[in-house]
């Protein structure tokens, strides 16, 4: 078994988009972990504001196969590939963390990059894995969020349901 974490974003039906997606990834994945969600501004080009959150869940899925599922979730909410990263978009799923695996390429990018450089990836990964050590930075990521420079990028906690 082991422990998976996503990031997930939408600008686009954020509400509709995010309920939705977590209604999805529970119909492959459970139980769910699920961080509170929050309000921050699109980075690096306009648009509204996007809505972020991290789920966390454990899996005996390879972790291709779970990269496959996710792109399929997204696909359904009408995600363009190839097409400018810089643009709004319904629905946006990173897989963060697959246990203490390291692997940069083949389409996978684990640990994310962003868990280092974005309050909206960091924040919502803290809530829900603060004493899960990074396995490149070797550093727990409740402390990373902790020595982040959070005032650089404005982040809110919002009130949100699911069901």
């Amino acid at each position: 078994m082991t422990r998976v974490y996503l990031s997930i974003g939408s600008n686009i039906d954020r509400e509709a988009n995010l309920r939705s997606c977590v209604r999805q990834i529970k119909e492959n994945f459970q139980p769910l972990t699920l961080s509170s969600v929050y309000q921050t501004r699109a980075i690096g080009f306009e648009g509204n504001d996007f809505y972020n959150m991290a789920i966390g869940f454990d899996s005996t899925l390879k972790v291709e196969t779970i990269h496959a599922i996710l792109r399929k979730i997204e696909d359904a909410h009408g995600r363009r590939r190839g097409v400018d990263k810089l643009r709004p978009r319904p629905l946006d799923i990173d897989l963060l963390l697959f246990g203490d695996l390291v692997r940069h390429g083949d389409n996978l990018d684990i640990p994310r990059e962003e868990i280092v450089r974005y309050a909206y990836v960091l924040l919502p990964l803290s809530e829900i894995a603060a004493k899960l050590t990074h396995p490149e930075t070797e550093q727990a990521i409740g402390e990373m969020w902790r020595a982040f420079d959070a005032g650089s990028q404005p982040i809110k906690k919002i009130g949100f349901k699911f069901e």
